[in-house]
Parts: C-alpha cells; structure tokens; sequence
C-alpha cells in the first residue's frame, strides 16, 4: 500500500469520527476550494471575454420594465463593462458586473394625469427607479401639482453579482434590474457552478433566449408558485389602490380645510361688515337732517 493510500485512509477514519456539523463544514470546505474557487476564476475569465466582445459588436440590445399607470418603460443597454473579482476573506469571493442602460425617451410613451393622487402614486415609481418622470406640470395656488405629464428619462444600472463562500458552500447569483426592476436571485450547487452555467448566464445578460429561471418544475410546485404570484399581483393592486384612496381622502380634507378657512375669512369680512353698518347709515341720515 502506498503513501497516498495511508493517507487516504486516515483521512477517512477522522472524517468518520466528525460531528455532522463539523463534517458538513468541511465538506463546504472542501467543495469551495476544489469548485468554488477556482470556478469564480473561470467565470471572471469568461465575462471578461464576453463582455469584451460586447463592447466591439454594439449589439441594440433593451431592457423593458412596467410601470402601472404608465405603461412600458425601454432602455437601451450601453455597452461600456465595470468586471470587478473581490476577496471578502480568504474563503468568501465574488465577481461583480456592472453596466447601465439608457431610456428610450421617444420609444416611451407621453401619459398625461389630472389627479393629484395618481401624480404622487406614479411619480414615487419613477423615483424608486432613481428615473425622471414629470416633464410638464401645473401647480394650484396652494402649491400641488394637479397636472402632469410624464415621460421617462435617465439611466438603470444593472449588476450582476456571483458570489461564493466556505459557509454556505453554493454559489449565490443576483441579477439587479434585468427583467424587473428589483433583483432576483438563483443558487447553484458546486457541481453545477460549470461551463453550461456560465453559458446561459451570458445568454441572459445578452438578452437572448435562455433557460436560466426556467428550471423544470413539478406541475403540483409551478401551480402554487403560480397561484402565490397571484396572490402577490392582487397584494400590490389593492395595496396601490388603498394608497391611492389615502392619497385622495387626504386630498379632500386639505380642500375641506381650505374650504373652512376661506369660510371663516368671509364670515368674519361681512360681520365686519355688519358691525360698521349703523355708523354708515347715522352719518347718511346725517346728511338728510342737515339739509332739511
């Protein structure tokens, strides 16, 4: 038996001897610096070729985001790359991608709202999006916008981050403002942190056609995510409907105080008014009895 044989061996009879946790973590371990690791390399490199070939070919390539009460808001993906590879420590690494995509303002539509309400609900969307929306406005004389038209501009910036660690022994995906705007995430087992991978992560950041969040699902599990997705959608409707009416009743108290106030203005105008009414009306009758 030879050397690597004995300590093959012994290896295994301390693994054997471990703890579940302990033997869990060395395996992460294990996995990170044998996959992970050298993985994260691989996939740096080959970013790095492909986002070189994107900045020679320019392809038109766009990203589309909803924007309720709106509509579709286009942006035009500028093919200038920041690829960074970070150490966090010694058993945590990441690659990050970062490029940005520019509105489309003449393929965004001009949307025209008359409620102050629906002003506020649809310009903290464009906010929230770090994008400009109004491009003309009106204002009443207390200072609310109660007209405005929107268009969108600006820039998105979207990321990529792959990131790996002993810890957790996976590789975390995060991709920031590509289909949605917001981020969605994916894990990939080490042994899965391969060269296919790699492939439909480039054909998702180049915007063709891939199977990177289409995994194959049982048909019991996509119904309930389909039902949970629309349990969320009729969430957000009616969460965005109670804003509104918030928005609105908030509206017609600030109108019914205005409304009060003026009130009392003129109230207080015509009892003034009334109380100078028997002096005025003295001094007239004065005036008759002098010329008498």
């Amino acid at each position: 038996m030879g050397l690597l044989d004995d300590l093959e061996q012994e290896a295994q009879r301390r693994k054997a001897t471990l703890g579940d946790a302990e033997r869990v973590k060395l395996e992460r371990e294990e996995a990170f610096k044998t996959r992970l690791e050298p993985g994260l390399q691989a996939f740096h490199e080959y970013l790095a070729k492909l986002t070189a070939n994107l900045s020679f070919l320019k392809p038109k390539t766009q990203v589309r985001f909803d924007f309720p009460g709106y509509g579709t808001v286009v942006a035009n993906i500028e093919h200038e790359y920041d690829l960074r590879a970070n150490t966090i420590t010694p058993l945590s690494k990441e690659v990050v991608l970062l490029f940005s995509a520019s509105v489309a303002t003449d393929e965004c539509p001009v949307v025209q709202v008359n409620s102050p309400a629906k002003i506020r609900t649809l310009n903290s969307f464009f906010q929230k999006a770090r994008l400009s929306g109004i491009a003309e406005f009106k204002k009443d004389e207390s200072g609310e916008v109660t007209q405005a038209t929107f268009r969108a501009r600006g820039k998105v910036t979207l990321n990529v981050t792959v990131a790996a660690d002993a810890e957790s022994g996976v590789a975390r995906l995060s991709f920031t403002n590509f289909d949605t705007l917001g981020t969605v995430t994916k894990s990939a087992a080490p042994q899965h942190f391969d060269e296919k991978l790699f492939d439909e992560v480039g054909r998702f950041i180049a915007r063709e056609t891939n199977t990177l969040f289409r995994e194959q699902l049982p048909e019991d599990f996509r119904k309930q995510l389909a039902q949970k997705v629309q349990q969320e959608q009729l969430k957000r409707k009616w969460e965005s409907k109670i804003a509104e009416q918030q928005a609105q009743d908030m509206e017609r108290a600030q109108r019914a105080q205005r409304e009060q106030s003026l009130k009392g203005k003129i109230d207080r105008a015509v009892a003034g008014v009334a109380e100078k009414a028997p002096s005025i009306l003295d001094k007239v009758k004065g005036l008759f009895n002098k010329k008498s």
